[in-house]
């Protein structure tokens, strides 16, 4: 698709709201060029007048040509960073206009196009708004869908909730380990298969130890105080028993762990939890532990790489349930071979289990994927809706509760990862994290800290994302903890 914006500059809106209406699209600028000809085309346009700023979207498409406006008052516009956040606003809403008058089916989202959308609903109720007020917001300023809008309110009320619960201390810690036992057909995480790198795994949890002493070091400097501890990856029960138990020990020994809340520990592929791993987990403080399945039926497994059945992840599901555990399952809609019968078994078969936590996620293409490249049939995007609809309808017929949400690029449908619990089983560390409500210090390969001062400012810090890279760069772990002792000295200050 042609853009050409005229009065403005607000590139990566414009891009954000077209791949989300235009998904088959990519963003070409006229830059001079006569577009008359052309048979697609985008025409955004801002202007001010004596009372409002507003914006006109003219989209040219199979002939037809469609307008659309929106405008905010210009005395809403104060500070820079509200001005651009307006004003961006109603750029994606015009635009949104127009477009839907081209569209067949409007996507739930509406013009929404962020990956946070509970924060959207919780600066609202923060400004002393309702929830009510939220979510006819949401509904009628950004067309989101009347049930989106409900579960962006439920999340944002938990991040409210969990936010007041916090200190300027209080921290959330992270370990990356980016081993699977395979890699799955849809997989984009930094993760690479033991069957090719296990050679890796003794240096890379060697340099893990090192970068543990660093990070514990720092913690007790500036009295920071760890709220929750997530072991995620990748599948950290790759590991064998002696490098798992090497790292937890150190984690224990090292860090004050008085202060933490909850201890989460991905244990995604069921294939790899054993008694004896399941026990070093315990024995060190995980009190929380992720089981993966992604589907309950033997041909979609197949399907995407895994080499675990159904009726492991039943055994798998036994044995956390004997440890004394809380329970959180994965699925995702949306999968190679999956249909809506499927998924509903799938649901059904999970919600049955009676985990603490289930999370529903949505199938995202993701470039360098298996099914990306081989161009894999998967269910379209209405049909996925329809798995959506009927988890949702399920958890909550059976007590669970949405609590945190979060969107991709270039998933099926345009749809969202939902995290969903039973009262009082919320995710500690999923809401901080997703919601930015305090630091999250991010260890192992592929790890991103994220550095949130008291004024709310973020600061991004990005590990070395493979076990080669990481394993070697030493020096850039130093620097890493150089930058967030000045952060932190800065924010005292």
């Amino acid at each position: 698709m042609i853009l050409e914006l005229i009065g403005h500059d607000y590139k990566y809106a414009v891009e954000q709201i077209m791949l989300t209406l235009f998904p088959d699209e990519r963003p070409v600028y006229a830059n001079g060029l006569d577009t008359k000809a052309k048979d697609l085309v985008a025409q955004s346009r801002l202007s001010s007048g004596a009372v409002f700023a507003q914006c006109t979207t003219t989209i040219r498409c199979n002939g037809n040509t469609c307008h659309g406006t929106a405008k905010v008052r210009l005395n809403q516009l104060t500070d820079k960073l509200i001005t651009d956040r307006l004003l961006q606003r109603i750029v994606k809403q015009s635009f949104y206009r127009a477009a839907c008058q081209m569209i067949t089916t409007p996507p739930v989202w509406g013009s929404l196009t962020g990956i946070r959308p509970a924060q959207i609903a919780a600066r609202m109720m923060k400004d002393g708004h309702s929830a009510s007020f939220a979510i006819n917001t949401l509904s009628n300023a950004y067309y989101v869908s009347p049930v989106r809008s409900k579960m962006c309110v439920a999340a944002a009320n938990t991040a409210i909730d969990l936010k007041q619960t916090l200190t300027s201390k209080d921290i959330a810690l992270y370990i990356g380990i980016p081993f699977c036992p395979t890699r799955c057909t849809y997989c984009s995480f930094v993760s690479n298969s033991v069957e090719k790198s296990f050679g890796m795994i003794h240096p890379f949890v060697q340099m893990l130890r090192t970068e543990i002493e660093m990070a514990a070091r720092l913690t007790d400097e500036h009295g920071l105080r760890v709220t929750s501890v997530y072991i995620g990856g990748g599948t950290p029960t790759t590991l064998p028993e002696e490098a798992l138990e090497t790292m937890v020990a150190d984690i224990h020994r090292l860090f004050d762990l008085r202060y933490v809340r909850e201890y989460t520990f991905e244990a995604g592929r069921p294939e790899t939890i054993t008694p004896e791993k399941l026990s070093i987990m315990r024995k060190y403080g995980a009190d929380r532990i992720c089981v993966n399945p992604q589907s309950m039926s033997d041909e979609v497994l197949k399907a995407i790489g895994r080499k675990h059945s159904a009726q492991d992840v039943l055994d798998a599901v036994t044995l956390v349930k004997s440890s004394g555990a809380a329970l959180n399952l994965d699925v995702i809609a949306g999968l190679p071979g999956d249909s809506f019968e499927s998924f509903k078994n799938t649901m059904d078969t999970i919600v049955n289990l009676n985990p603490e936590n289930i999370t529903v996620h949505t199938l995202s293409l993701k470039k360098g994927t298996k099914i990306t490249l081989e161009g894999t049939l998967l269910p379209s995007g209405e049909d996925v809706g329809k798995m959506l609809d009927y988890a949702a309808l399920r958890l909550n017929q059976s007590g669970f509760e949405p609590y945190y949400l979060y969107r991709q690029k270039f998933t099926s449908g345009g749809f969202e990862n939902t995290g969903w619990c039973r009262p009082g089983h919320e995710g500690i560390y999923n809401v901080c994290m997703m919601e930015e409500l305090c630091t999250v210090l991010a260890l192992g390969g592929g790890g991103a800290t994220k550095l949130v001062s008291k004024s709310g400012k973020l600061e991004r810090i990005f590990n070395a994302k493979y076990p080669r890279e990481y394993i070697l760069l030493e020096d850039k772990l130093m620097a890493k903890y150089d930058m967030i002792k000045r952060f932190m000295a800065k924010d005292i200050n």
